[in-house]
């Protein structure tokens, strides 16, 4: 842990926040002499206060310790670039038009890769007037569902969030061609061009 590259962002975070030396340590019960030496760089807060102080700064434990901000290399907008986050343990999705760091249930998360589904396991998709109308005869159980459904063109994702036992029929606007992705609870996340 480098002290002087962690003091230097705490100073950063802090004037972001419009906050002096002493609003931050009274926040945090602390003495301003100490957040002084923390920026300073000739001490570093004590591990009982790290994630107190990541929560007042909005930054997290792991670029607080690193003393520096990950950033980025976002190019574009293209939403059929989006990564998709799914805990393992509530079900939760996450969606992401750039690089993330991404935690649910105390896990960090990665993104899924998605396959290109093979034309017995792609949805049914079929034109109805304006819309996609979207099924499947993927079985709908507690052990093994289809969680969620999007569409992502190039400006926009639309999410559909998905139950066990409940059918799949739902309808997406049709809006020019896209990616129709979906995620199975035991295959993994599948994409077909539409």
């Amino acid at each position: 842990m480098d002290c002087a590259k962690m003091g230097s962002l705490i100073r950063a975070f802090r004037l972001q926040l419009g906050l002096t030396q002493k609003q931050l340590a009274d926040r945090m019960n602390l003495s301003d002499k100490t957040v002084s030496k923390w920026e300073r760089g000739l001490g570093a807060p004590d591990v009982s206060l790290l994630r107190e102080l990541s929560a007042i700064l909005g930054v997290s434990l792991r670029e607080l310790l690193a003393g520096e901000l990950t950033e980025n290399d976002f190019v574009g907008g293209n939403m059929k670039n989006t990564k998709y986050y799914v805990c393992p343990v509530c079900g939760s999705i996450t969606a992401c038009t750039g690089n993330a760091s991404v935690s649910c249930c105390g896990r960090s998360l990665e993104p899924l890769e998605a396959w290109k589904a093979d034309p017995e396991q792609q949805l049914l998709v079929e034109q109805i007037e304006d819309e996609w109308y979207i099924q499947s005869a993927h079985p709908m159980e507690k052990e093994d569902y289809i969680s969620f459904i999007a569409f992502a063109a190039g400006d926009r994702l639309e999410l559909i969030k998905q139950y066990p036992e409940w059918e799949i029929q739902t309808r997406i606007p049709r809006r020019g061609h896209g990616k129709l992705l979906w995620y199975s609870t035991s295959k993994g996340l599948f994409y077909q061009l539409i």
